[in-house]
């Protein structure tokens, strides 16, 4: 048993290291391909066409990643689609260090990335609960979302900054190594993590309805996935309008940098509230947490309507930080301890 522990928590430490390169990678890309294509073309509408290509793989593949990371080796995917990211996003390096690069090509590498990304997420996702025990999976995801904050929001933006002001085409380079660093990282994870199936083969259309049923049919992750949402939906909301109130010649009156540094605070909150959740829920207990998580995310969102002033806002901001990631590794942990592993891809991709 002793045996067993430390190999699953040297599992776990490799998936720490790699979800940091990984995350760096998309840290330093984040800020590189908007200067790309601000580099070929300077049209709104062609500007936004990339964004969208990056995204809409999360509508429209995301139940479908789900079926297959229930149905293929977790660790193996994760590992081939950091390798193919690798691949697209030197691909893509090479064009600009030629001259080839286009708004098509531009298009075509954030599609895949997006795809990548659905199915890199929702298997890591997926997996940790093979590598932790059940009574630590608040505390591993807690070093996950930490881990994953700072090398995405801190790190990785911060070094594509300094970087791509020097080269871009080297920012590119660079965000490729990051991804192939932590495929070495997963691929010398040891073990199978595909789940156990039983009964005659389906279709992946049966799978997604499988799951998806099971999301819906459960009142608790149902519930906790509607509340999700309606968070979403205010927190998206909020954030939409927020620069048009908060820099100048908006009421509160903040200057670009100043706009930078209450985004910041938002992301120091989470950072924070990625240590806070696994205390909060042993000290609170689980449901208690939960809603103060919960009440303390509506603060951040009601707060930029009652005042002007920039610290009140910024100090709001921090709290919803904090609020939404104890929110999520909490209702994500509890998730992976009710649903079976063999539907978990698809409970997670459908919530």
């Amino acid at each position: 048993m002793a045996a067993v522990r430390a190999r699953r928590g040297s599992s776990y430490r490799k998936l720490l290291v790699s979800s940091g390169l990984s995350n760096l990678a998309d840290g330093v890309f984040q800020i590189a391909l908007p200067l790309v294509t601000l580099g070929v073309t300077r049209d709104p509408a062609a500007f936004a066409t990339v964004t969208v290509a990056l995204r809409l793989p999360w509508l429209l593949f995301a139940l479908p990643a789900g079926a297959l990371a229930d149905r293929l080796d977790r660790r193996r995917t994760m590992l081939l689609v950091d390798l193919a990211r690798a691949a697209v996003i030197g691909g893509l390096a090479l064009a600009l260090a030629t001259g080839t690069d286009t708004l098509w090509l531009l298009c075509a590498v954030a599609l895949l990335l997006g795809i990548g990304e659905t199915l890199f997420d929702t298997a890591a996702q997926s997996i940790v609960p093979s590598m932790v025990d059940a009574d630590d999976l608040s505390r591993a995801n807690g070093r996950l979302y930490a881990v994953e904050l700072t090398m995405n929001q801190f790190v990785g933006p911060l070094l594509g900054g300094v970087v791509v002001g020097v080269t871009a085409t080297g920012a590119v380079a660079g965000s490729a190594a990051a991804y192939l660093c932590a495929a070495v990282a997963i691929a010398l994870i040891a073990g199978s993590f595909r789940p156990r199936r039983s009964g005659p083969p389906t279709r992946i259309r049966e799978d997604v309805v499988e799951g998806v049923r099971y999301l819906f049919s459960h009142r608790l992750i149902r519930t906790m996935a509607l509340l999700t949402g309606i968070a979403n939906l205010t927190g998206t909301a909020m954030l939409t309008i927020l620069p048009l109130y908060a820099v100048d010649p908006g009421p509160m009156g903040l200057s670009e940098a100043g706009f930078g540094v209450l985004l910041t605070a938002a992301a120091v909150g989470s950072l924070l509230g990625s240590f806070v959740a696994p205390v909060a829920e042993r000290v609170l207990g689980r449901a208690r947490s939960m809603l103060v998580a919960y009440l303390l995310f509506a603060v951040a969102t009601l707060v930029p309507g009652l005042t002007h002033r920039a610290i009140p806002v910024g100090l709001a901001q921090a709290l919803g930080g904090v609020g939404a990631i104890c929110w999520n590794v909490i209702t994500v942990s509890l998730r992976q301890r009710i649903a079976p592993d063999h539907l978990l891809g698809r409970v997670n991709a459908g919530y």
